[in-house]
């Protein structure tokens, strides 16, 4: 008999940085152990400067490993190896291929995190033979003075930028923000961002380590601390533009000014207001189609793209809306923050994709339909708290998530991948024209269409992977 997959809590990995603190240790209740180069394990103080606890990476030089059930002891990358769709989904892994496609975090911000960036997808892919990186940050916790630094205060060059880097004047034209518990930030590639102060961070990206250092308030011109620099290498990847205050969501503790609205850029990023990319522009094509329908680029894009996954997405009932919020919704992921008051009843393969749960508050136990040897139903169950992270395989049909603590709060992860329309071509067009002969080209498959299921159309996933023996 077939064993069935189950909900996976993996083994943080602690990453030391010069910015970090000791607050995933103390608030957070993380034990970490770090291995010496003949493998011997030796459990890291309490105290030790710890910036980044890495929950869930499947990276290859960090491959998070299961720490309970029948799997215990296989990483990530193993898992996805050897149960492909089953742990993704089959539209995600035919996407994606074996490489799981996010990446989570909590980040310890105590001093200053330096000034970086994030390449986009495509650039990734060209340049690096990568995955770009988008992210979300969701502020768990935030000192009073603690300060976010995102995007520029105004227009910007790159030759100013360049030069306010090198001469240590570059806070000066970034825009900060005072964040507080409970606020959102969606920071998409090109995003310059930085912070210092005191924060606790849960952090969902893309399964990419794309980022490039601009500026490290004055740590890169000291031999001691100097770390290596991209400023020269990414000055082409930043969006120069004031910030888009549609990427930052206000938390409740902001009282009347708190957002309610989905992170979003409004503005694209060819700056053309009559462009067809669909990144937020309305439809300039006119009113005069013969059959009152628009089929140009920008309409099929925003309903295709960004749009329709929105309409068929977030998978709860209308019920369960006062306790469900859609904080980012974008190609790459979707994350919904779930203030968990009432058990819910989830049904995974609406999703068509694998849900990652994080814990930010209280504890919840996820409870799975399941039968013992004698066939007795029966319901397993797999606790998470404050500070952890579970994977919920997709082949798993249905669970139920249930509060342990009055103020439980989860953010919920998934991906559903997109194809994008090219703007210059009619989806409604036939693919033959009229009085033309195409005798016996109708039956042969389109170009492109015989890749084998679970090879990435991006070409760099999995690349040298094999079923486990």
């Amino acid at each position: 008999m077939e064993k069935k997959l189950y909900p996976f809590k993996f083994i943080p990995v602690p990453s030391r940085r010069p910015w970090g603190g000791d607050a995933l240790a103390k608030k957070l209740g993380k034990r970490f152990v770090e291995c010496d180069d003949e493998g011997n394990e030796t459990e890291i103080a309490p105290d030790a400067v710890i910036g980044e606890s890495w929950e869930l990476a499947d990276m290859g030089f960090v491959d998070s490993v299961i720490s309970e059930g029948w799997l215990a002891g296989n990483t990530i990358g193993e898992i996805m190896e050897t149960y492909l769709e089953r742990v993704t989904g089959e539209d995600v892994y035919n996407y994606y291929g074996r490489q799981f496609p996010l990446l989570v975090k909590f980040l310890d911000i105590n001093g200053k995190l330096s000034v970086q960036v994030h390449p986009d997808d495509e650039i990734a892919a060209q340049r690096y033979d990568a995955l770009g990186k988008a992210e979300i940050w969701y502020v768990m916790d935030a000192k009073p003075d603690a300060k976010i630094y995102m995007g520029f205060n105004r227009e910007m060059t790159a030759q100013e930028f360049y030069d306010r880097c090198k001469n240590g004047t570059v806070e000066q034209v970034l825009n900060v923000i005072s964040p507080k518990k409970g606020d959102v930030i969606f920071i998409t590639p090109g995003i310059v961002h930085a912070a210092e102060g005191g924060l606790l961070i849960a952090e969902v990206q893309e399964s990419s380590d794309m980022t490039f250092r601009l500026y490290d308030w004055g740590r890169e011109f000291e031999p001691s601390s100097a770390r290596q620099m991209h400023l020269e290498e990414a000055i082409d990847l930043i969006d120069y533009r004031p910030f888009d205050e549609g990427l930052y969501r206000k938390g409740a503790l902001w009282g009347d000014e708190a957002s309610h609205e989905t992170c979003s850029a409004h503005s694209c990023s060819c700056d053309n207001h009559d462009c067809s990319c669909g990144e937020g522009h309305d439809c300039h094509c006119g009113d005069g189609h013969d059959d009152g329908e628009c089929h140009c680029g920008c309409c099929h894009d925003a309903e295709r793209g960004h749009g329709a996954h929105h309409g068929a997405g977030h998978i709860h009932d209308a019920a369960d809306a006062r306790i469900a919020e859609t904080l980012v919704e974008c190609p790459q992921f979707c994350v919904t923050r779930l203030a968990l008051s009432d058990p819910l009843h989830i049904y995974t393969e609406k999703f068509g994709s694998f849900i990652v749960y994080v814990c930010i508050e209280g504890a919840a136990s996820i409870q799975v339909p399941s039968v013992d040897e004698n066939g007795a139903a029966r319901m397993d169950n797999y606790e998470i708290k404050a500070g952890e992270t579970v994977l919920v395989p997709a082949e798993m049909p249905d669970f139920f998530l249930v509060p342990r603590d009055r103020s439980t709060v989860l953010l919920e992860a998934v991906t559903r991948p997109v194809d994008e329309v090219d703007a210059y071509i009619d989806p409604e067009t036939e693919a033959f024209l009229e009085d033309e002969y195409y005798e016996g080209l109708e039956d042969e498959p389109e170009e492109g269409t015989e890749n084998e299921s679970g090879a990435s159309p991006l070409g760099f996933f999995g690349a040298g992977r094999g079923p486990l023996s």
